[in-house]
């Protein structure tokens, strides 16, 4: 029988690792999760791999931002004009977002909060999880990877590197989002027309609404395949560490407890 199962007789685990990714709890600052909220609804989510719920934040932002005109009233302040940022701003909409904003940014907190906590308890009661995943249709298994290749292939396109580390739905789900903003925003037109020296045709064929998604996108993809590879290589090593100890040390081993010197 391979003892490094997770046949859910624990109450708690600290990993489990499937064909679609590898799911962990581990311990996060919950005012960085709160502001990734805050930069966008339904980041701060998907960082502590609620799917779902992150996924119908972000959409919910995206949908009611461009109704309501927050992200072009944005622009309009940005330039000193107050009166057309007012204007272009259509409260009906408005009203609806604010609290759904709100929501996201404290639910994200409060749920980090929750999760330190089952992760000291996870960590204590230290349950053996599942380190290999195989199916018709993936791999998936522990082991060490470089949190530099993560950073570069999130800088060339967002969600590569969450298909390096394997994250599977957050990388399907962030390249789907970074090619329906480049097509809206026409970044990819204006920066070939920049090449071209024709910066005011590159200029006006921007859509400011879309590209002002863009941002945030990218910086959340960059942090979360670097901060999730750093994660999934620590849970590599204590994996390793404790496989080793199982099948390798001695039983009578002992580390004698050294005494102080005067």
């Amino acid at each position: 029988m391979n003892n490094y199962s997770n046949d859910n007789t624990a109450r708690r685990y600290k990993a489990h690792v499937s064909i679609l990714g590898t799911t962990q709890v581990h311990l996060r600052n919950p005012y960085i999760i709160a502001w990734w909220s805050a930069a966008f609804p339904g980041f701060g989510h998907m960082l502590l791999s609620k799917y779902v719920r992150g996924y119908a934040l972000f959409i919910w932002e995206v949908g009611i931002n461009l109704k309501a005109h927050i992200n072009a009233s944005m622009i309009h302040s940005f330039q000193g004009n107050i009166d057309m940022a007012k204007e272009v701003l259509d409260t009906r909409w408005l009203l609806m977002y604010i609290p759904v904003y709100l929501f996201g940014i404290w639910d994200s907190y409060r749920t980090t909060v929750d999760l330190n906590k089952v992760y000291i308890l996870a960590d204590r009661e230290d349950h053996l999880y599942n380190t290999f995943a195989m199916g018709a249709l993936e791999i998936n298994y522990l082991d060490r990877r470089s949190p530099i290749n993560s950073l570069f292939w999130s800088f060339l396109v967002p969600g590569l590197g969450q298909l390096l580390i394997h994250r599977i739905l957050t990388a399907i789900f962030v390249i789907v989002a970074t090619v329906i903003f480049f097509y809206y925003s026409h970044a990819q037109e204006a920066v070939l027309l920049l090449f071209l020296g024709k910066v005011k045709e590159a200029t006006s064929v921007l859509n400011p609404e879309w590209l002002l998604f863009l941002p945030s996108h990218y910086g959340f993809s960059v942090f979360d395949s670097y901060m999730n590879t750093i994660e999934n290589n620590k849970l590599f090593e204590k994996d390793l560490r404790r496989y080793l100890v199982m099948n390798y040390q001695s039983k009578r081993f002992q580390i004698q407890k050294g005494q102080k010197v005067e």
